[in-house]
């Protein structure tokens, strides 16, 4: 489908006159034939899915349906590296598009190297889905406004460092209903 739906127009002008050259006549289009064009072009961007209005795909269906890791173990080690915590709606109830925020806190006058951050979403193999989030990280964590996740129960890891080289690493469940 094209990108911009406003670039039909001239295609199917040049396609009419063509059409209309083939068949032995060199006239220029009837003014029924200009309305029908402009007709198919406004049901074009009428029914064009608008990018502005899709949410960001974090994990896509098929991504949702790989087998799920064996052996995932969350981190238990106390350290003094980055805090990473989930925001969750104060409804528990998730649905896809969410809000998917992620806070990041550091300790003893350190600072986020968000040039550290993985975020990995554990299935089999594990999918890396940093370049989908890096757009959204900030020093104080990640905000998505829209985020599109499948409905299912979706384990992630975040991987983290300071500027003092502390690690961090955190797991978290989301939880998604149809």
């Amino acid at each position: 489908m094209c990108d911009d739906p406003l670039l039909i127009l001239p295609k199917l002008a040049m396609a009419l006159i063509r059409h209309s050259a083939n068949r032995g006549r060199a006239v220029m289009p009837s003014k029924l034939s200009i309305l029908s064009c402009f007709g198919i072009l406004t049901i074009a961007i009428w029914a064009a899915p608008s990018s502005a209005n899709a949410g960001v795909v974090l994990i896509s269906a098929e991504e949702a349906n790989l087998p799920e890791p064996l052996d995932v173990f969350p981190p238990r080690a106390i350290t003094r590296g980055p805090h990473v915590e989930l925001v969750k709606a104060a409804d528990s109830q998730l649905r896809s598009p969410l809000h998917f925020q992620l806070k990041f806190r550091s300790f003893g006058g350190a600072t986020i190297n968000l040039n550290t951050l993985h975020l990995t979403y554990l299935r089999s193999p594990p999918l890396d889905l940093t370049p989908r989030v890096r757009p959204f990280a900030q020093p104080t964590g990640i905000d998505i406004p829209d985020a599109e996740v499948p409905p299912g129960n979706h384990l992630f890891r975040v991987d983290l460092d300071d500027s003092d080289g502390r690690k961090t690493a955190a797991t978290f469940v989301l939880k998604v209903v149809p």
